[in-house]
């Protein structure tokens, strides 16, 4: 079974083949594939790399995760298959099997496992602001504090 990485914020033009080639410079057995836009074409802004070898995976997050690619910092993190889908996604139709929703009319999220994972929240983050926004964050702050009171 091989393992699957989520890699997103990708540029909204990149070059494939030079992502897939820096990848491929970790280690054998380590694929890239890029989610396009149905209608498009285009790159949507995020892709898969699939490893052969469980080892690789940690060692692959630690060297592209926040590394520079066309202007952007990429996010790479263990990715977790979804069991099924609501709205008669492709796990309803069954076109790839590894990825069906267990037919029994169980719960299908009793059989996921745990999974370390970035999990996305509007509670306010007590981290560093993320960069992509620390420019305008710093320009708020400095408006605020030039801000004088007319009441």
């Amino acid at each position: 079974m091989s393992n699957r990485l989520y890699v997103g914020n990708l540029p909204p033009s990149f070059d494939q083949k030079e992502l897939e080639g820096l990848f491929a410079a970790v280690g054998a057995g380590v694929r890239f594939k890029a989610v396009l836009d149905r209608e498009t074409g285009a790159c949507r802004g995020f892709g898969f790399v699939n490893l052969d070898d469980p080892a690789l995976a940690d060692a692959v997050i630690e060297q592209f995760n926040g590394r520079d690619f066309g202007g952007q910092s990429l996010r790479v993190e263990v990715s977790e298959r979804r069991e099924g889908r609501d709205g008669g996604g492709r796990g309803e139709r069954g076109d790839r099997g590894d990825r069906r929703a267990p037919s029994g009319g169980g719960n299908p999220s009793a059989a996921r496992r745990p999974v370390d994972k970035v999990v996305h929240s509007d509670a306010p983050s007590t981290e560093a602001p993320d960069p992509r926004w620390a420019n305008e964050l710093s320009k708020l702050k400095s408006l605020l504090a030039n801000q004088t009171s007319t009441v």
